[in-house]
Parts: structure tokens; C-alpha cells; sequence
């Protein structure tokens, strides 16, 4: 039997309403109603050479602001990166979530890349800098010290927070195994 050849996901971004995914409080969406702090997460997604990787598909996973995933917040987005390699979403805040035993994670995002030239997506987190529990997080605290700040999204004025993200080459975003 003949093993079936391998293909890289995309590029059928166009294909998905992206500004309403990536808007997780529009108004005629599920979160509409939800209460908690407003912000817009954002970043730019570069190559080993630092050039931008447009054609890129970001997912977003992430916990209402009492750091619970069951409630009523939907905390599922969607966006593409243009061409100079941006992304875009608007959502809550998310509060820290509970851990093994009495700890807690810190607040934080999960981000999965597609991208062509990609065999299988890569997972990533968004935390947020400034925040207490980042010291004890079980997954920020695994990764080495000097490779931390990739992972921690900076503010960039009132609700902003901008996290870059490379994806090879001298600092790298530290990708997840899960």
C-alpha cells in the first residue's frame, strides 16, 4: 500500500470570516454580555530571517476573567496574519486558572499557529508581563529563564498587549509539545 503523501496545512485562510472570529465581543456573538476587562491582543508572526509569515492561521483558547473554561464565556477565536505578519483579537482578560492541589496558572492565552510549510501546528502560550502568579506558573517555570520573554506579551498602551512570536532561529518562541 502506497502511504498517502504529506501535505502543509493552508493557505484557505481566505475562505474563513476572520474579522468575526477574531472579535470575541461582538456584539451579536456569545460573549456579548460577559463582564470583565476589555483587550485587544496582538502580535507579529516572523520567519527565522525576521521577514513577516503572512498566510498564517492564529487560534486562540483561553479562560473567562474568573479563570474558569465552562462558563459562559466562549473563549475560542480565530484570525489570519496580514501581510506584514500581524494578528488581531479582542476578548477578556482571562483569570488565573487552577492547577494541581491549591496552585494556580497565570493568567495566560493559548495560541496555535497553521501556517503553509508547516507539517503539524505549533502551540505556543501568551502570558501577560507584570502579573504575580508568572513565578509560580507550572509551565512558564519549566521554561529556562533566558527564554521566558518569549512567551510574555507586553502592554502597548491602555488594554493593548503585543506578543511576537518567531518562529525559528535566534529567539525563537518556545513552542509547546502537546
Amino acid at each position: 500500500m502506497t502511504a498517502t503523501a504529506s501535505q502543509t496545512a493552508g493557505p484557505f485562510w481566505h475562505l474563513i470570516d476572520f474579522p468575526a472570529w477574531a472579535d470575541l465581543l461582538r456584539a451579536d456573538g456569545p460573549n456579548a454580555e460577559v463582564a470583565g476587562e476589555r483587550i485587544i491582543l496582538t502580535g507579529r508572526i516572523t520567519d527565522g530571517d525576521g521577514a513577516p509569515c503572512p498566510d498564517m492561521m492564529v487560534e486562540l483558547w483561553q479562560a473567562d476573567p474568573a479563570g474558569s473554561y465552562e462558563g459562559a464565556f466562549n473563549g475560542f477565536g480565530r484570525c489570519a496574519t496580514d501581510d506584514d505578519g500581524m494578528f488581531r483579537f479582542t476578548t477578556l482578560k482571562p483569570g488565573p486558572v487552577r492547577a494541581a492541589g491549591n496552585a494556580f496558572q497565570a493568567p495566560h492565552v493559548a495560541l496555535t499557529l497553521f501556517a503553509r510549510g508547516l507539517l503539524h501546528h505549533l502551540v505556543t502560550r501568551l502570558y501577560f508581563a507584570g502579573e504575580a502568579l508568572n513565578e509560580q506558573d507550572p509551565v512558564l517555570s519549566a521554561v529556562p529563564p533566558i527564554r521566558r520573554a518569549t512567551l510574555i506579551a507586553q502592554p502597548e498602551g491602555a488594554g493593548v498587549w503585543r506578543l511576537d512570536i518567531r518562529l525559528q532561529g535566534e529567539r525563537e518562541t518556545v513552542f509547546l509539545e502537546v
